[in-house]
């Protein structure tokens, strides 16, 4: 029987659960937001100068749009992810061994090479409930379904094999989804592997969670961080900067992406929003559809997966591209004033100023710092690295964060990876920004999807 809890949170003020106080969801939203106000009204202030320097050689508006771009807008959001992060407590679990039944679907494509690991960690996990494994063979060219059958073989685990031959992540996703009979199912990419204890920490914070709670999303982490030069950067893109916003927006329960990579959902919320559209980012668009329909999407750190990310430059900047036309594809589909609750219309409209930051760094931001190599600090300057300390806090605390609650209690160890760390702090916006320009252009010119 699925054991749910009611909303216990007041509007305002604190609350007490057990023998300690909490701060309400609302209270900490604001003060996160009285701390990120007076982190930009300060840096206002202190940055005036540099303002009047500018408007001087363009005029206000454009540098007002240029310093905005690169620090104000900037600073501010690091302010409240940081303040938010500080506030952050995540709610314990009611129930920690949950045993209802889940069905794992995997949708796969030429995925020879990887699908047999993918299904022998489901078949290592510590959940005692019932699982049962769909794994849709999206029309492959290659030995996919041998490999499934030699999994059905040689594991203790139910697994049906399935094939759709319309071509598209969706189809395959959404054929599972009919023959899907538990209450639950979670989605896991042919590619990724999953911790022995991430099926149970999912489902025990869904079951943990209010009704109004549908989906939770795990927590991905990049596997193959020693292959590259772009895998090492990725390595702490995953650890910290995914992970932070994650718990951000988890924290004000509006998680805006429960990706198709490893999340739990309810099935029938799925169902009645339609299951997974024809997207390139088909996993926003119904994270956001399920948030439109007054439902709360979670994050679990402790449900850890490990997926492959791209090796070579082509690769991420491909994928990353997709995921910037899929967040444009989001906001078209659902619109961030027609979220009902305060949090997911303040997150996802906050997805709208993302295209005028990337486009600000890209083509102010960049060329300002080859002008500041020169001696010109017209645009980069000194007052532009106050948002450092900001970022360096903010990763500081999930850093610790990650490595004593998560990895200690999973008892896993944070490979050391210095220099792909030095690097992601500097010039990780480099290569960021303007793929994810390109990404907002491809969207905006229908140029035809490139999945891989």
């Amino acid at each position: 029987m699925i054991s749910r809890n009611e909303p216990v949170e007041s509007r305002w003020g604190r609350n007490r659960i057990g023998n300690r106080w909490y701060w309400t969801i609302l209270t900490r939203f604001w003060l996160a937001h009285g701390f990120s106000w007076l982190w930009l009204l300060f840096s206002i202030y202190i940055s005036l100068p540099w303002l009047t320097d500018l408007a001087a050689l363009t005029n206000w508006v454009l540098a007002l749009f240029i310093i905005g771009g690169i620090a104000y807008v900037p600073g501010y959001l690091m302010a409240f992810l940081l303040a938010s992060l500080v506030l952050d407590r995540q709610p314990p679990f009611t129930n920690e061994h949950p045993d209802e039944a889940v069905t794992v679907m995997i949708a796969a494509y030429n995925e020879q090479s990887s699908i047999y690991e993918t299904i022998r960690y489901v078949a290592l996990q510590d959940y005692t409930g019932p699982l049962q494994v769909f794994v849709i063979d999206n029309n492959s060219s290659d030995a996919t379904s041998a490999e499934v059958m030699r999994a059905q073989e040689d594991f203790d685990l139910q697994i049906e094999l399935l094939h759709e031959p319309r071509a598209g992540k969706f189809q395959a996703l959404n054929y599972g989804l009919t023959k899907v009979t538990t209450s639950f199912i979670i989605t896991l990419d042919a590619d990724t592997l999953i911790h022995p204890s991430a099926i149970r920490y999912l489902v025990a914070r869904l079951v943990s969670s209010p009704k109004d709670v549908c989906a939770v999303a795990g927590s991905m982490l990049v596997r193959n961080s020693r292959s590259s030069f772009w895998t090492r950067l990725q390595e702490w893109d995953y650890f910290l900067g995914i992970a932070s916003i994650k718990r951000l927006q988890g924290l004000y329960q509006g998680t805006l992406v429960a990706q198709g990579a490893f999340s739990l959902y309810e099935t029938d919320a799925v169902k009645l929003v339609g299951g997974w559209p024809d997207a390139i980012g088909e996993d926003i668009v119904l994270t956001w559809r399920l948030l439109e329909m007054k439902r709360r999407v979670y994050f679990e750190p402790l449900a850890v997966a490990f997926t492959d990310a791209p090796e070579s430059f082509r690769h991420f900047a491909r994928q990353r591209s997709r995921w910037a036309r899929g967040m444009i594809e989001g906001l078209q589909e659902v619109k961030p004033w027609r979220q009902p609750q305060l949090y997911t219309k303040y997150l996802t409209g906050v997805n709208l100023i993302m295209p005028y930051l990337d486009i600000a760094f890209t083509f102010f931001w960049i060329p300002g710092l080859v002008l500041a190599l020169f001696g010109h600090y017209w645009i980069v300057g000194p007052m532009t690295l106050l948002v450092l300390p900001l970022t360096v806090l903010s990763y500081g605390l999930l850093y610790f964060y990650q490595r004593d609650y998560v990895f200690k209690n999973l008892n896993l160890r944070v490979r050391k990876n210095f220099f792909g760390f030095i690097f992601f702090v500097v010039s990780y916006q480099l290569f960021m920004s303007p793929i994810s320009v390109w990404g907002y252009a491809q969207e905006t010119l229908n140029v035809k999807r490139v999945w891989k």
